[in-house]
């Protein structure tokens, strides 16, 4: 059930952005558009419902237990990153909005680099603390080892995230030499 559950939450998540989009740049309501968007985190609250019910009657926690945390922790935290960088790309197609500005080269590659890993981070220690809720909300009814394991997983993520942030800085991408 809670598999299936996620599932629908990212059908439904990309289902209401699309909407969303829609009512702002081809319909022209904005403020409808808007309403659609902020149901959004509504997806993350049946999400953590749902997996606090399965706990508490009873389902052994495992893989499916975790991946919810962690999909509710990507959410939270990159969620709105992840609409707005969809956001842009739709109106610069098909709203004759500015092209996508992620920086490519140098200093501002780095800054945003550590944006993503403060984010990444952020996602990782919300599933940390979610995973570690249901550990403690269990308590000794059953095997958490399979919640423990996500748990390392979001540190290995956090770990990738820092590393790859800091190889932008230390070697930084240099802008190709202008051809004339």
């Amino acid at each position: 059930m809670i598999v299936t559950l996620i599932v629908l939450c990212e059908v439904g998540f990309w289902v209401l952005l699309a909407a969303g989009l829609a009512l702002r740049y081809w319909a022209r309501m904005p403020r409808a558009s808007l309403a659609v968007l902020l149901c959004e985190p509504l997806l993350e609250v049946v999400l953590f419902v749902a997996t606090a019910v399965d706990l508490r009657n009873g389902a052994a926690p495992d893989w499916k237990h975790g991946l919810a945390a962690v999909y509710i922790g990507y959410s939270v935290a990159l969620g709105h990153y992840t609409v707005r960088w969809v956001d842009v790309r739709v109106a610069h197609r098909f709203a004759g909005g500015p092209p996508p500005s992620t920086p490519r080269y140098g200093m501002p590659r780095a800054l945003h680099e550590w944006r993503l890993a403060g984010l990444w981070t952020l996602a990782s220690l919300i599933a940390i603390a979610l995973l570690q809720g249901a550990i403690w909300y269990v308590d000794g009814d059953g095997e958490t080892g399979s919640l423990t394991a996500w748990q390392q997983r979001m540190l290995f993520v956090i770990a990738l995230n820092l590393v790859i942030a800091l190889s932008y800085t230390v070697f930084p991408k240099k802008a190709p030499a202008d051809v004339s």
